[in-house]
């Protein structure tokens, strides 16, 4: 039977008050009914990046060659017309005989898709299919949206050995429901009265799907050690648990006062939270919003135990700075438009140099000698290695998920960056291995020689003349 067999997740470090926001912009209604803070991608992530941390995360301790399909699901992709799941499988150094496929256009497309990866495994078109989801929404300076939109990511991989949370069941509602939109060239969400969606849509919408299911497979809601639904009106969060006769402990927490409002990733990370604390024979039911709802139903099994090492949702909370700039916040997203200068150009990118060297650049994948196993990078043909000297005897050697220490480091001034100053640094691998890097998610006065480090997969730059997103891995203080 097919169920999760892994997990993972991505917060981004920095958290912004709602207060902050609030004192900014005068909206201090939007702040009162919303308290608490949100979680900010910094001006190098997007949806793609997060996405990245969380499979980075769910594949801790598993064979990266197993992996046979990568879905995304995500209403802000990067590209319009380029496969986004194809870009991740890449960046995780995946093997290029892999199903990968965009789930998009509504933020119930995370559960989408894992329904479509369990019913993947079901038919035997694949073993292990790792579910994606990650948004970064803008919301416009001074409305609702700008408020409660967070930024993060979840990743679950679906398969039918070693599971550790069997799927049961499911039940899907779809409705042709507007609350929130973007049409295409909308950079931002546009929403009706926000009643209109409260008691039309979220006190409606999640009760009927979870009780569709619940009548499908002749279960109440007693049964369940946890049940998860999504809901940005607080107070009705807390009425649609009365209405469905749940005692307290039965409800997964609302992250909403500490990550926001994550679309496509919300149920996901919530699933994610609750397999966190989760014991084997629990029962949990998940149910997620947007145009209708999915609800599903897993029964944990033993193997969760063996689940170790994994950020999640609990660690990530704990790893946070606080952006006390609003004016920084917004510049992250392009809502107050920074001067980027001549430094700050970029000219075209090389389209067929970035195929070629994709494992090099998006995989971080460089050699190692076979002969005396030194690991260089980039690429070479030859042997860093004085004492060896072995040519054309190398192996792919990957980079990414790897740790190491800063050699030396310096700032930029000079150079164009959101969060200035531009900072870089020389990396020594443990294993073997040196390059320069930038440095993300940290400070100048955080820096010092030796200190550890580990890579992140982000935004390098924005080719404005061909509309091209460039990723690279930067190095940044590891989380706890």
């Amino acid at each position: 039977m097919a169920g999760i067999t892994s997990y993972g997740a991505y917060i981004p470090l920095q958290r912004i008050s709602r207060k902050t926001i609030s004192a900014a912009t005068g909206w201090s209604t939007s702040a009162a009914s919303a308290p608490g803070e949100k979680a900010v991608a910094n001006y190098d992530e997007d949806s793609l990046t997060m996405a990245v941390a969380a499979a980075t995360d769910c594949l801790n301790g598993l064979e990266r060659d197993k992996v046979d399909g990568i879905y995304l699901a995500t209403t802000t992709p990067p590209y319009r017309e380029r496969q986004n799941a194809g870009i991740i499988a890449t960046a995780l150094d995946l093997q290029p005989a892999i199903r990968t496929c965009d789930f998009s256009d509504s933020i119930k497309a995370g559960t989408g898709a894992l329904l479509s990866a369990c019913d993947a495994i079901e038919a035997g078109t694949g073993e292990n299919i790792m579910v994606c989801a990650s948004d970064c929404r803008p919301g416009k300076a001074g409305s609702f949206q700008e408020v409660m939109f967070g930024e993060g990511a979840a990743a679950l991989m679906i398969g039918n050995k070693d599971v550790i949370a069997d799927l049961k069941g499911s039940y899907s509602l779809s409705y042709d429901f507007m609350d929130q939109w973007r049409a295409d060239g909308d950079k931002y969400n546009r929403i009706w009265e926000d009643r209109w969606i409260r008691d039309e849509a979220y006190t409606k919408f999640i009760p009927e799907a979870i009780a569709g299911l619940l009548k499908k497979y002749s279960l109440e809601t007693k049964d369940f050690a946890k049940i998860i639904f999504p809901c940005v009106y607080l107070r009705e969060h807390g009425a649609i648990a009365k209405r469905l006769q749940l005692e307290p402990e039965q409800v997964q927490q609302e992250i909403l006062t500490t990550i926001g409002d994550t679309g496509t990733a919300h149920s996901l990370m919530m699933l994610v939270a609750a397999l966190e604390e989760a014991k084997p024979g629990d029962r949990i039911l998940v149910a997620s919003y947007g145009n209708g709802s999915d609800a599903m139903f897993f029964e944990v099994t033993d193997k969760i135990k063996k689940i170790k090492g994994r950020r999640g949702i609990k660690k990530h909370l704990e790893s946070r700075k606080e952006l006390t700039s609003y004016e920084r916040y917004s510049s992250f997203r392009d809502v107050i438009p920074l001067e980027m200068g001549f430094r700050g150009e970029v000219g075209p990118s090389m389209v067929s140099v970035m195929w070629r060297e994709r494992k090099t650049i998006l995989g971080l994948v460089g050699t190692k000698c076979k002969r005396c196993g030194t690991p260089q990078y980039p690429y070479q043909r030859v042997c860093v290695n004085p004492a060896c000297g072995a040519i054309d005897e190398m192996e792919e050697y990957r980079f990414s998920d790897k740790k190491g220490r800063l050699f030396s480091y310096t700032s930029d001034s000079l150079a164009f960056s959101a969060s200035p100053p531009e900072m870089y640094g020389i990396i020594s691998f443990e294993e073997g291995g040196r390059f320069a890097f930038n440095l993300t998610d940290c400070d100048m006065e955080s820096l010092s020689v030796d200190m550890p480090v580990e890579m992140s997969f982000r935004k390098k730059y924005a080719d404005q003349v061909r509309g091209i997103h460039g990723y690279f891995w930067k190095a940044m203080p590891p989380r706890a």
